[in-house]
């Protein structure tokens, strides 16, 4: 701007300073001014200043009025007076009153019916950021994820670009306060955060919240908040400036992360059905919706695959799980319950197909029926709710099926791609414990098909057998028992225990108990029968596949009692001692040297023999029942031994003793298998067995049948004199050609007759078919012919030959 001025008068008579180099305001400058205006003659002069332009350039209106306006302008050169160059408009330096220059912007209009002209000037920089700030605020209300708000000091709303998703999308008009948009609590909440920025001038910078919005409350918004204060040209609190952000998706997107990640971490952990999916519901609720109910097929429960299913009718579903346990479900909707028929909807087709579906409040009534079945089965304030299929390995196990009430927000459809990744992952943990359900089945079927009855009632002694699987998710193992009856009447008792779990156990185990039932009939001493297992295991073991060697093996106990001497002889392979109670009550562990399990050999065992009382129980059992770790075997068998003398009472049935001992030594769900077994000891009456030596004289073969003959005579069996005295006939006459003395005889009578005949020779008698031309080989022939069974068993340093037979009409021993 330059003009000339007609009167002659000298410039200002301020000496202006030299410019800054960076042509800033000088030292006493006003940060901020007011629009500066002054009135100029034709000839540039300054007729009328304003307080502004005082402000502006410090020069006072008595300094610059009547002065040529050229003056105040820095770096012109020198021109002719009465000059007049002055734009309309631009961008000049001006000397300032207290040194320095200012750059401004002016404009020059002239007055309307005058000569006169008007000059406007601002500051060129504050004029600048204001518009670079109108650009700024201008885009970031653009913008669809922010919201810039400006409020005053009553903190209502002065300019804000929020929609908060009204229904005719109408922006937040001015004036309005949080109440009149956010809910109550949130309202309040926003306002002491900014009354804090607006009184204390502290900004708040990222900032977390949530708030739900007046007219729609089930919609909760997630923003980070920045404000801070707006100050006039004093310093003076004006309002406060918001910024905020909707971090909810990212919020959600998270929380579906982490909802992932715990139904991964969860899942799987049990290999009970039922309580897997119940983990499955407790992990969705409340953190993807407010109720969860898992149905699934009524054959999944018992391990079976389900039926395929295509359209209405009889969905074979039941409810396994409910979450959370504590809400009111209407009562339709109970654990066990079936699932009513459902009539056929093509969103139900979907489903079936696998498609994760979201239900409407009307789409399940229809589906259901009608509203009267709906009123049982559909939570009273449920708004939507989510049905994705439980789809694993071709099968369609079930539904996972999740409400939402009008408190919270519809689903949406990346939550119905979070469904399917969980569903996905929850139908092979269950169908993982489905199969596990069904091999556990068929190996408890398999165990329990492979143990002998669990009761007995024999001559010896009469036993009872329980036997617990494992429970808690694992596997059973190859616990058994056996009570096997022998010659003589004897009985032989078994208690053992197979390393390893599941099928492969229960098959070794099976093969352990034929074999040992086999060399039982071979009346071997428990030491020898030990060994021979020990063999077998090592030869199972060889025949394992590469890398399972080590899990055939076995530990076991077996013991020999005879009702007639009332001695029982074990022997043990790793196994636990026996538990003894006396017919007085005293209960102690019968002290044995346990042997090495039979998966190793090369090591003897050792028989151990002592006296049985009638009326004895003795307690066979597999270290479940005492706790399969070392440290604890001692306490256990201790608890065993004070179990056994509370309840093992002469006048209790024995399986009542057996049930009443489990339930106190073992816990509903045990970790290992537990198998106990019970013999009460019998004794055959002095009166029904009968003993004669036979001297070594080829002459007492006929003494031999005459005493045989007087004993059945006295004991009311002449119907089997004749048998009888062939068949001891023939066994002392082998015995005395035979064998060597000492020579004798025994019957005894019980449901069979019994006749044995013992000499010290351990010469093995064989069964053969003679010749015609023949003179001999017939005796043992005739022996096998003339009874039920015969046998031979060997003893130390000596056998025994016996043979049975039935006796039609006995006398019932005496009790």
């Amino acid at each position: 701007m330059a003009t000339d001025s007609t009167d002659g008068t000298d410039s200002v008579s301020a000496s202006p300073q030299a410019p800054s180099a960076s042509g800033a305001p000088p030292a006493g400058a006003p940060a901020r001014a007011d629009l500066a205006a002054a009135v100029l003659d034709g000839r540039g002069a300054v007729l009328r200043w304003t307080e502004a332009a005082a402000d502006l350039t410090g020069f006072t209106a008595e300094e610059i009025c009547g002065r040529p306006v050229r003056d105040l302008v820095a770096g012109l050169p020198d021109e002719p007076r009465g000059a007049t160059k002055a734009p309309a408009a631009g961008r000049v330096r001006l000397w300032h009153r207290y040194g320095g220059t200012i750059d401004v912007t002016f404009r020059i209009t002239r007055v309307s019916g005058s000569a006169d002209f008007l000059v406007l000037a601002a500051l060129a920089h504050p004029l600048a950021d204001h518009e670079h700030g109108a650009a700024l605020l201008r885009a970031l209300s653009a913008q669809n994820r922010m919201t810039v708000a400006l409020h005053d000091t009553d903190l209502a709303t002065v300019q804000t670009n929020a929609t908060p998703g009204t229904p005719d999308g109408r922006p937040v008009p001015p004036g309005a306060r949080f109440r009149d948009v956010l809910c109550a609590e949130d309202a309040e909440n926003l306002e002491a955060v900014l009354r804090g920025v607006l009184e204390t001038g502290a900004p708040v910078v990222r900032s977390s919240l949530q708030v739900s919005w007046r007219h729609d409350p089930a919609r909760r918004v997630a923003l980070w908040l920045s404000a801070f204060r707006l100050e006039d040209v004093r310093g003076r609190p004006t309002g406060v400036a918001a910024l905020y952000i909707d971090r909810s998706d990212q919020l959600r997107a998270r929380r579906h992360l982490d909802l992932a990640r715990e139904v991964a971490e969860r899942m799987g952990g049990s290999l009970d059905v039922v309580g897997t999916v119940q983990e499955l519901a407790d992990v969705l609720v409340p953190a993807f919706g407010d109720l969860a109910a898992v149905d699934l097929a009524k054959s999944v429960f018992h391990g079976d695959e389900p039926p395929r299913r295509l359209g209405g009718g009889d969905p074979h579903l039941r409810t396994a799980a409910l979450a959370p346990a504590t809400a009111v479900w209407p009562a339709g909707i109970r654990p066990g319950n079936h699932v009513p028929p459902l009539s056929d909807h093509a969103l139900l087709r979907s489903s079936q197909q696998g498609r994760t579906v979201v239900y409407g409040r009307d789409d399940l009534v229809a589906l259901l029926g009608g509203p009267r079945t709906a009123e049982d089965l559909l939570p009273h304030d449920g708004r939507t709710v989510m049905v994705a299929p439980l789809y694993a390995r071709g099968l369609t196990l079930g539904n996972i099926v999740v409400w939402r009430t009008s408190r919270s927000e519809p689903f949406t459809e990346d939550e119905a791609d979070l469904m399917r990744q969980i569903a996905s992952r929850g139908a092979l943990a269950i169908d993982n414990a489905r199969r596990y359900t069904r091999e556990h089945r068929a190996a408890v079927a398999l165990q329990q098909s492979l143990l002998p009855p669990a009761t007995t009632d024999t001559p010896a002694a009469e036993t009872a057998g329980i036997y617990l699987p494992a429970g808690g998710g694992a596997d059973i193992s190859g616990d058994w028992y056996d009570a096997i009856a022998l010659p003589s009447l004897r009985l032989a008792l078994v208690a053992g225990d197979v390393v390893g779990h599941g099928i492969p156990a229960s098959v070794t185990m099976g093969r352990l108990r034929a074999a040992i039932q086999t060399l039982a009939d071979l009346e071997l001493e428990p030491d020898e029968l030990l060994t021979r297992i020990a063999d077998l295991v090592q030869r199972l073991a060889a025949e394992a596949r590469s890398g399972d060697q080590d899990i055939v093996g076995a530990t076991c106990l077996y013991a020999v009692y005879d009702p007639i001497t009332g001695r029982c002889a074990m022997a043990s392979a790793g196994h636990p001692p026996p538990v003894l109670v006396r017919p007085d009550g005293t209960t102690e562990a019968v002290p044995i040297s346990p042997g090495p399990p039979l998966s190793l050999s090369g090591m003897p065992y050792e028989t151990t023999t002592i006296d049985l009382p009638p009326g004895s129980v003795l307690a066979l059992y597999t270290d479940g029942l005492i706790g399969p770790g070392a440290d604890d075997t001692d306490d256990g068998l201790g608890r065993l031994i004070h179990a056994l003398a509370a309840s093992c009472r002469p006048n209790r049935a024995l399986d009542e003793t057996g049930r009443a001992l489990l339930a106190d030594l073992v816990d509903g769900a045990p970790p290992d298998d537990a198998a106990l077994l019970l013999a009460r000891t019998r004794a055959v009456p002095a009166e029904d067995t009968a003993h004669w030596e036979i001297p070594a004289d080829p002459a007492a073969v006929s003494e031999a049948r005459a005493w045989a003959t007087r004993q059945l005579t006295s004991w009311g069996l002449e119907d089997l004199v004749f048998t009888t005295e062939l068949i001891v006939s023939e066994l002392v006459t082998n015995a005395l050609r035979y064998g060597r003395p000492p020579t004798e005889l025994r019957l005894i009578r019980h449901d069979v007759l019994v006749c044995e005949v013992t000499d010290s020779s351990s010469t093995q008698p064989r069964l053969r078919r003679a010749h015609t031309t023949d003179e001999g080989g017939r005796g043992l022939f005739l022996v096998a012919r003339l009874g039920t069974r015969w046998g031979c068993r060997h003893g130390q340093n000596r056998k025994t030959i016996w043979s049975e037979q039935l006796i039609d009409h006995p006398d019932p021993p005496p009790a």
